[in-house]
């Protein structure tokens, strides 16, 4: 089976995929100042990580790409037809990081909220449900 780059050029693109201040990311931190919202950004004393906490409310967001975190969407059950055990396997540890973060994040009393990439697009859905989470 043939691959789409060479390995080194691979290992350069992949390199480049951002962990933190994702265009997806930043959408929803502009949608909660817009809101009004006071937020933390990757607190690293929580479990997981959360990409923005807000405090206060004890709200854990996760913000999740789509293929990264195996979402249920056209581009998150797409699996690369190269090197296909190696990713499978690798998206199966990365859901099971998330659940157990969750689960950890929940049993210390936080409330958590998963934002997908895919969900992102409609703006106003957006507002409305982070308008909702805000609520006390």
């Amino acid at each position: 089976m043939s691959d789409v780059y060479p390995a080194d050029k691979r290992s350069a693109v992949m390199r480049r995929v951002k962990g933190r201040d994702t265009t997806p990311e930043v959408k929803v931190r502009r949608a909660l100042t817009a809101l009004g919202a006071r937020y933390r950004l990757h607190r690293k004393d929580l479990p997981g990580s959360p990409d923005i906490v807000l405090p206060g409310r004890r709200l854990a967001l996760f913000v999740h790409g789509c293929f990264w975190h195996g979402h249920d969407c056209a581009r998150g059950a797409r699996v690369p037809k190269a090197n296909r055990d190696y990713w499978v396997a690798k998206l199966a540890r990365n859901r099971a990081r998330d659940a157990w973060s969750r689960t950890a994040l929940e049993a210390g009393g936080w409330r958590v909220e998963i934002l997908w990439e895919c969900e992102l697009k409609d703006v106003a859905a957006l507002r409305a449900r982070l308008a909702q989470l805000l609520k006390p």
